[in-house]
């Protein structure tokens, strides 16, 4: 247990953990039921293009969705590229897509790609999620589509985009991305706007090696989409659209498939991390866990708190360092708001002064399967040491390094 700053590992006390505990740490689920399923893909020699375990994935995550149709794809940036896609068809390059500043860059990646611009909305300041009355503002006459995210599991205000994308005929998708099993108040997301976006990449609640998803309830899209990620082939074998290879593979499957049976557990495991970081952390001046709005359902995948570095005298990023030396690999998230990476800064960009003030003091912090009640205890003990002797940490790092974090 650390009593003093004489006991963090950046002043040469012994580190918290032998071992990294790191964000994202792959939730596997049962490895037996997995390999069982990657038997029944190498006996049946069906490896990929639409296999039967494709097929019941996108069955299972459609039925959690409460939606119609799953195009699983290969990841799911390749899925917010194949939605721009089809929104560009209705424009020419350099129309707008308006996206939130705090998002992972493939949002505005896959806008780019798709030869469309990627217009930036400030978010609102206690959820990070992008602010509606904010997004009206920007909409001009090359106007597209609007791309909500659901930060960290959280639901954007989807009933006031719906309403803003109607009166302006847009398309309007969600970047799901980290939300599959999360709810918007007893609604499942998966059935907003015109498509949303999951992934299943590694690090998500439900992986599957790497993959993605779109999900949605217009029967014409699926379609559209289906052909799309099957060089354009149809279902009479025609080439009907400009295609590109998105197809997830079986054992892609097989282990988003195992991954979604353990889906109840995990979240239960989730949940009680996070309750142990909020009560852990409750006394701790100027270091808050983002609280979730009660009404929607969150899968708590993200252990994500703010550094208030004026009430702590500890900025977001020296708190990094401490963990790291405790072998704690937090990560900052974001780093950077969209605006301000080097692809999309444009000095004709107003400030967004929400998103730049909370990409200074976001931390994700380890949770998950892997990480127990007794080791959120020892990270908040870390955390509590260094926030309350802030200003002697922060002079220390100032001066030069004490001790080395463990990468």
């Amino acid at each position: 247990m650390k009593h003093g700053i004489q006991d963090l590992a950046l002043f040469g006390g012994t580190p918290a953990f032998v071992e990294n505990h790191r964000v994202g740490r792959p939730n596997q689920g049962d490895r037996s039921r997995f390999l069982e399923r990657m038997n029944r893909v190498l006996d049946g020699e069906w490896l990929s293009n639409n296999g039967p375990l494709v097929h019941e994935f996108e069955e299972r995550v459609a039925e959690l969705a409460g939606v119609r149709h799953c195009v699983s794809v290969c990841n799911a940036t390749v899925a917010l590229q194949m939605l721009v896609g089809d929104a560009a068809t209705a424009g020419v390059p350099g129309d707008e897509v308006i996206i939130p500043a705090l998002t992972f860059p493939a949002t505005a990646h896959a806008v780019a790609w798709r030869g469309l611009r990627p217009v930036v909305c400030d978010v609102d300041p206690l959820t990070g999620l992008i602010d509606p009355g904010r997004v009206e503002a920007l909409i001009t006459p090359r106007t597209r589509a609007i791309i909500g995210v659901h930060l960290w599991g959280q639901a954007c205000d989807v009933r006031r985009l719906e309403k803003i994308a109607d009166c302006y005929r847009l398309r309007l998708y969600f970047d799901a991305a980290p939300a599959l099993g999360c709810t918007h108040g007893d609604t499942p997301i998966g059935g907003f706007g015109d498509a949303e976006v999951f992934s299943f990449h590694a690090t998500k609640v439900v992986n599957s090696f790497e993959g993605g998803a779109i999900v949605t309830d217009d029967d014409a899209l699926a379609g559209r989409l289906r052909a799309v990620r099957n060089f354009g082939f149809g279902p009479d074998g025609r080439v009907e659209e400009v295609g590109t290879n998105a197809k997830l593979n079986e054992a892609a499957a097989a282990m988003g498939l195992t991954s979604l049976d353990a889906l109840e557990d995990t979240i239960a495991h989730n949940r009680a991390n996070y309750e142990t970081y909020r009560s852990a952390l409750a006394g701790v001046a100027g270091v808050r866990p983002l609280e979730y709005d009660a009404r929607h359902r969150n899968t708590h995948h993200y252990a994500m708190v703010t550094v208030d570095g004026p009430a702590t005298g500890l900025h977001r990023d020296v708190l990094l360092d401490v963990l790291r030396a405790e072998n704690i690999l937090a990560q900052p998230y974001f780093a950077q708001p969209m605006h301000r990476l080097r692809p999309y800064l444009d000095e004709s960009t107003a400030a967004l002064p929400w998103a730049e003030e909370l990409c200074g003091q976001l931390l994700a912090l380890p949770t998950g399967p892997k990480v127990s009640a007794e080791d959120v205890g020892i990270i908040c003990d870390v955390v509590r040491v260094a926030a309350a002797h802030g200003p002697e940490v922060t002079a220390t790092r100032r001066a030069g390094p004490v001790g080395t974090a463990v990468q």
